[in-house]
């Protein structure tokens, strides 16, 4: 087995968001909020040919989570439920995904839209976005099904921040 593995952060999220708390918890409800992503220098060979996207992946540490717990009461629901059925931070392993608009690149800067991340997380990995690889047909919403008209008005309440 496995004991741990170790990532170093690619870059840093710079948003309007100083807390987790009133930070909206998914891209799709943060609608035109813009931030920029900042690559650090020796990575910044890795953005070559990105610009053509329209929309990108950031994979990233979710650095403000406190100890987690197998089970977790989600933002958009009263009821617990097991934590790999959530979309929460606070989770064995703290790791974020959120797909964001691409705006423009600038030298190591990625400017981008439809951000629901605080300042300051640590950056793990990019990703292209295609709706020909991350798209499928019939998708069933589990719990979320008589939830998912909360999203927009969803924020983080820092129940999983430090």
């Amino acid at each position: 087995m496995i004991e741990s593995i170790n990532y170093k952060p690619i870059g840093i999220m710079h948003s309007q968001f100083k807390e987790p708390k009133g930070t909206p918890i998914q891209p799709s409800a943060a609608k035109n909020i813009k931030g920029i992503v900042e690559v650090f220098t020796e990575y910044e060979k890795g953005l070559k040919d990105i610009d053509g996207f329209s929309h990108i992946i950031l994979i990233y540490h979710f650095h403000l989570t406190k100890s987690y717990s197998l089970e977790a009461k989600p933002f958009m629901d009263n009821r617990t439920h097991g934590v790999f059925a959530t979309r929460a931070p606070a989770r064995p392993n703290p790791i974020g995904l959120s797909v964001v608009r691409l705006i423009r690149i600038e030298g190591k800067m990625i400017f981008i839209k439809d951000v629901d991340i605080v300042d300051g997380t640590p950056l793990l990995d990019i990703k292209p976005f295609l709706l020909e690889f991350d798209h499928t047909d019939k998708i069933k919403k589990g719990w979320l099904t008589g939830n998912i008209n909360k999203l927009d008005k969803s924020r983080d309440d820092g129940r999983f921040s430090r």
